[in-house]
This record gives structure tokens, C-alpha cells and sequence, in this order.
């Protein structure tokens, strides 16, 4: 694997640069496809995350995680959008097995998405686990690219949301209540 993700389209993203733009087909729970824009999220933040595959082993971990928590990500003015290389009718028979997804799953078939984003490996069609916090008026605040084996910790992803959103400076392990260090 460690080929691989050397070889994987390198990102040229930087924090404080705006997103790439991208519009995707994608499906939520009980819903029919529809296309999803990331311009259509300005005013609020946003969490883009790529993992591998439907029906995998850790995948579904992350997704329904994200989605258990959603009611916390809405209450900080936040949309969560998951997003694969698999195809709109993959994603809508695996959420079956989801049950009651709260956040949309995006298909990037073309791997365009992937590739700007800087998460595609190239040699087997499918997104390394990226994750992008994207501020309300789409400038990137945040991104973390890890190999495929370990999952994320929406905890984390929380909390680093939350010290975004303070526009303060956070000191190591801070959490949401405690004071912060004030403005830079």
C-alpha cells in the first residue's frame, strides 16, 4: 500500500485557498438522485469526506458514525457529505444495510473529484480516507489524508470543527467550553 499511496494524485490543496468546486450525483436515505453542489452549502460549513468503498469493513463504521452524530454537526451550523468512486445505485442498495443514513453519499465515477482533492490512488480506482472542513464562505480550514486500514474519530472531527469555528487560537487537547487563548 505504501506504493500506492505514493503514487496517488499528490494534492495541491492548501488551508486558507478556497475548495475546488464540484458537482456530483448523489442519493439520500429514502430519496431519489439528485446532483449536489458545494456552492449550494455557502453560508454554512462543511464536512467532505472520502472513504474507499460500499459494503467494506471499516467504511460503514465511519459512515454511520458520522451520521449518529449528525444532530451535533446541525447544531454548529454544519452539512456532512460523504463521497466514493462507487456509483449512485451501490450507494443506494448499501444504505440499506445503513438504515436512516442522515447525510447524503456522493458518487465520483469519474474520480475527478478525488483526483483534485488529492485522495484518488490512481491504480485501483479508489479514494484513500480524506476528510475537508470547508468554511461557510468555501475556503478550506482543515484536511487529514490516512491510509485505507484505520477509520476516523468523529470526536476529533468535532472538535476540530469547533476550534475552526471560535476563530481563536486552540492550545493542544482543547474542547469545546474551555476557554481558548484568545484572538492571534
Amino acid at each position: 500500500m505504501t506504493e500506492e499511496l505514493n503514487e496517488c494524485c499528490c494534492s495541491a490543496l492548501q488551508v486558507g485557498q478556497q475548495a475546488p468546486e464540484f458537482t456530483l450525483p448523489g442519493v439520500e436515505t429514502g430519496k431519489e438522485f439528485k446532483q449536489y453542489s458545494l456552492k449550494d452549502y455557502r453560508g454554512k460549513w462543511v464536512v467532505f469526506f472520502f472513504y474507499p468503498l460500499d459494503f467494506t469493513f471499516i467504511c460503514p463504521t465511519e459512515v454511520t458514525a458520522m451520521s449518529d452524530r449528525y444532530a451535533e454537526f446541525q447544531k454548529i451550523n454544519t452539512v456532512v457529505l460523504g463521497c466514493s468512486t462507487d456509483s449512485v445505485n451501490s450507494h443506494q442498495a448499501w444504505m440499506k444495510d445503513l438504515v436512516n443514513l442522515k447525510y447524503p453519499l456522493l458518487s465520483d465515477k469519474t474520480h475527478e473529484v478525488s483526483r483534485e482533492y488529492g485522495v484518488l490512488v490512481e491504480e485501483e480506482g479508489i479514494a484513500l480516507r480524506g476528510l475537508f472542513i470547508i468554511n461557510p464562505d468555501g475556503i478550506l480550514h482543515y484536511h487529514l489524508v490516512h491510509d485505507l486500514n484505520v477509520g476516523r474519530n468523529v470526536d476529533e472531527v468535532l472538535r476540530v470543527l469547533q476550534a475552526l469555528q471560535t476563530g481563536e487560537l486552540c492550545q493542544v487537547g482543547w474542547k469545546p467550553g474551555e476557554k481558548t487563548l484568545g484572538k492571534a
